[in-house]
């Protein structure tokens, strides 16, 4: 592979590296695994990506299982970067599996959050109660572990003051925030457009690592997501969390899940640092940013085990986001305004162990369709 600006999208030790996804051929969706640059379908060997990786031997198959060959992976990516996509192109990695997310998982995600909710959604009005909060609060929330003793003593301040909030409750309290991001077949990939309500004027996408998880409710290994954010809709009521968060085209995965092995573990998720850039195309905007998961408040395996257990069983797997402590702030638009997406910024969220997601911003109701879902899927694999 000499293409390093095409390669600089994939994890920095890819020779290491086990990477299995999902790509669109002429006829379908396959199963890929990536070795020594090229594109290998293991689709006969196995369904889907849920079965896959609820096999116990699943890293050792990853490597050892024969198939057609699609090509390099640099030129997998290239089609993938085009606009239109050219077949083979890259899917979202998963398939049948729930995509769920936590959200509040660091202390400035919380603060912005309570911020989006007093302020009701009015970008105008964020600045000033920014500046009120970290007065009011007067102390670092990354210092405090949620459920805690310490914790449990500050809500009882705050609520004496009228000050305590939901988002508050998520973030400090016993219990994670867990929702329904996507339904399974709707995530985009890494290339496609990522969609924006057309009724919202405050968003930013929310940078952030993914499990892919079994059956057992085992992390089998990880990825990249961007869980598209309206801040404007979400900070009107948190009721409208849906509405908000489960768009055409509002929530991106990829480029690959890079499986556990001796190489990649829990622990290197628990270590990375994920970088933001945004890059305007009509204005020439850029902002950059980093999200560190040792800053994460609540570890990734308790969030793992708030999702999923005796409560809630999820039989095909599913895909957790971890939640990001980075929230856009910079003025864009104009002063006090905050950030806010345009139509054709390119985002590109990475980490070294799994490279990079790489996609354009455009409006949901003018992206094609969602068509692709499970009937169709099963239709495809009886053909």
């Amino acid at each position: 592979m000499n293409d390093n600006k095409t390669t600089a999208y994939l994890p920095e030790d890819v020779d290491q590296a086990l990477l299995v996804g999902r790509v669109w051929r002429e006829d379908g969706p396959a199963l890929v695994v990536i070795r020594q640059g090229e594109v290998i379908d293991i689709t006969s060997h196995c369904d889907c990506m849920a079965d896959l990786l609820d096999r116990d031997d699943v890293a050792d198959f990853a490597r050892s299982a024969k198939g057609e060959s699609l090509g390099s992976v640099t030129a997998l990516l290239q089609n993938s970067l085009a606009e239109p996509q050219v077949a083979p192109y890259l899917l979202a990695p998963c398939d049948v599996q729930a995509i769920k997310a936590c959200g509040v998982t660091f202390a400035v995600s919380l603060l912005e959050r309570v911020i989006e909710e007093q302020a009701g959604g009015d970008a105008a009005k964020a600045s000033q109660l920014r500046a009120e909060l970290k007065e009011m609060i007067g102390q670092d929330l990354s210092r405090i572990a949620p459920g805690s003793d310490e914790a449990m003593s500050l809500k009882a301040a705050l609520q004496a003051r009228g000050a305590w909030s939901q988002y508050m409750e998520v973030g400090l309290g016993p219990d994670a925030e867990v929702f329904t991001k996507a339904q399974p077949f709707s995530s985009v990939g890494f290339g496609a457009r990522v969609g924006l309500h057309p009724a919202s004027k405050w968003n930013n996408p929310e940078p952030e690592i993914v499990l892919a998880v079994d059956a057992k409710g085992e992390p089998k290994g990880a990825t990249l997501g961007n869980d598209v954010n309206l801040r404007d809709i979400e900070g009107r009521s948190a009721l409208l969390l849906g509405k908000a968060k489960d768009n055409n085209a509002s929530c991106a995965i990829g480029p690959f899940i890079r499986l556990f092995d001796r190489d990649f573990t829990l622990g290197s998720v628990r270590q990375a640092r994920v970088t933001l850039r945004i890059e305007g195309e009509d204005d020439d905007f850029l902002l950059e940013g980093e999200s560190d998961m040792r800053e994460i408040s609540r570890d990734p395996l308790d969030l793992v085990r708030q999702t999923v257990g005796a409560h809630h069983q999820y039989p095909d797997g599913f895909m957790l986001f971890l939640g990001t402590m980075f929230s856009p702030i910079q003025d864009r638009d104009g002063e006090g305004q905050g950030f806010t997406h345009h139509v054709g910024d390119r985002v590109t969220i990475a980490t070294p162990a799994l490279g990079a997601l790489v996609n354009r911003v455009d409006r949901s109701d003018k992206l094609p369709p969602w068509t692709f879902g499970i009937r169709q899927w099963m239709a495809h694999r009886r053909r």
